[in-house]
């Protein structure tokens, strides 16, 4: 048997990625090394781009709901940062700093959701079961030959044959290193832990993000969870198993406090190390997510990065299956510089943490244009994500960027959401005109308005002011 594609990796990338493929009727298998779903405190939120990518796959729901569980937890610490009242809304942190205002976007309602990595993957492994998409787990990668026709992967469990093999398997991606992507970037400097833990005397740590002459030190929003960073080299060795002993420690250093931990639920290192494929396809094989690049976890950018390679890559590589792979160029050449740009915002954030007086005097300067109202949408753009525009040849500004939810009224009066129209998967046109169009672009009638073209990913392809035609959009992407 050939499957359409091998995806390595369960982990939100993959799992999203299996969804857009099954739901333009291809069929994926995933391969995951790890015998049950890894546990290990990871990303606290969904980024506003990925949120809407999950959004236009109909799980708006699911994500509202746990968005409403983790804000229940939150909201004692989220409180006591930044009180009860309503005055700001906070839109995330660049470098710690805390001054992004929502209300000052210029679409506040496209916000980052704060649902937690493990209750995502939840949400995406059960959408996952309900399209009948196999996932084999304890099984790795443990090699793969390609030709123009295929590729033959060969795992601990025996050879498979697939048409393409997508590695989104992490940092440290088998699929990466055996294919020989090259993978340059800078190493890291500091050693960070992130924990959920129970203190002896958890009010010595203050909500929040705070330097001090030693380092970061955060505490929250969620209970428990602490977060550190010492910026005096990486960890001698990132693999030796994490002690309670070496957290508190880091804790202690950093915070200035005799603070104990009494329990420790879980732990991670994490460093600044930097690195980005230089290529995300390699004939057959790609690369999506962390297995394409890597960064430090300020402004929580990783997972809202990984899961929109995933919607760019999906629905282009089941056109591809189809017959259709001209497509898979504009993969590399749309989500690479996407993430180059996360990569210097993330090093520009380290930099700026370094507890020094000449590192404060710069933060001073930062954060004085954070609070003009251009300088707030500059940093809201670049952490949200809603700022990307990918260079698709056309002059209108709206070309290439991605098109955010609206409300639309319907030639018979109903209306619709334009998510909604969505769900299944296609490109929209959206016009009050007729129009001859392929099978795989669904037509939204609306009483009136402008016409705008949506490809499958959310990417605004062709609208009515346009510098290119409607027929050579089509053409090119359906």
């Amino acid at each position: 048997m050939t499957h359409d594609a091998v995806i390595a990796g369960a982990g939100p990338v993959g799992l999203f990625l299996s969804i857009e493929l099954a739901t333009a009727g291809v069929k994926p298998l995933v391969l995951e090394r790890l015998v049950e779903p890894d546990r290990t405190i990871k990303a606290a939120g969904v980024g506003a781009v990925a949120a809407e990518a999950l959004e236009r796959r109909g799980l708006a729901r699911a994500l509202d709901e746990e968005r409403r569980a983790a804000m229940a937890l939150m909201a004692p610490a989220l409180k006591a940062r930044f009180g009860p009242g309503p005055r700001r809304r906070p839109g995330g942190h660049f470098s710690g700093m805390f001054l992004i205002d929502q209300s000052l976007q210029r679409d506040p309602e496209r916000h980052m959701r704060p649902v937690p990595q493990q209750a995502l993957e939840k949400i995406l492994t059960a959408r996952a079961t309900e399209l009948g998409i196999e996932i084999r787990r304890g099984i790795t990668v443990e090699g793969f030959e390609r030709d123009d026709d295929g590729v033959t992967v060969q795992t601990s469990a025996g050879p498979l044959s697939a048409k393409y093999l997508v590695g989104c398997d992490g940092g440290r991606s088998r699929v990466r290193k055996l294919a020989g992507f090259e993978f340059p970037g800078t190493d890291p400097t500091i050693t960070g832990y992130q924990a959920v833990v129970e203190l002896d005397t958890p009010e010595k740590l203050a909500t929040g993000w705070h330097r001090t002459p030693r380092g970061l030190v955060a505490s929250g929003p969620m209970p428990g969870r602490v977060f550190t960073a010492e910026f005096n080299g990486p960890p001698p060795n990132r693999d030796a198993p994490i002690t309670q002993a070496e957290v508190e420690a880091a804790i202690q250093r950093v915070s200035g406090t005799d603070v104990k931990i009494l329990s420790m639920t879980m732990a991670t290192r994490w460093t600044d190390n930097a690195r980005q494929a230089t290529t995300y396809r390699m004939g057959r094989v790609f690369l999506a997510g962390d297995a394409a690049h890597v960064h430090s976890p300020f402004g929580g950018q990783g997972l809202n990065l990984g899961l929109v390679d995933a919607a760019n890559l999906g629905w282009k590589l089941a056109a591809a299956v189809k017959g259709r792979e001209h497509l898979l160029d504009s993969y590399t050449a749309e989500r690479h510089p996407v993430a180059a740009r996360v990569l210097e915002n993330t090093r520009a954030q380290v930099a700026l943490m370094r507890p020094d007086p000449l590192t404060s005097a710069l933060r001073t300067i930062v954060s004085d244009l954070m609070k003009l109202p251009e300088g707030n949408r500059y940093f809201g753009e670049m952490i949200t994500g809603v700022g990307v525009r990918y260079d698709l040849g056309d002059d209108d500004p709206l070309v290439g960027t991605l098109a955010k939810d609206q409300l639309l009224t319907l030639t018979d009066g109903s209306e619709a959401r334009l998510y909604t129209l969505m769900e299944r998967g296609g490109g929209l046109f959206i016009s009050p005109s007729e129009q001859s169009l392929p099978h795989n672009v669904h037509h939204a009638r609306t009483k009136d308005g402008a016409s705008m073209l949506v490809r499958p990913d959310g990417c605004i392809a062709w609208t009515d002011a346009s510098s290119k035609s409607l027929d050579d959009a089509l053409a090119r992407w359906f």
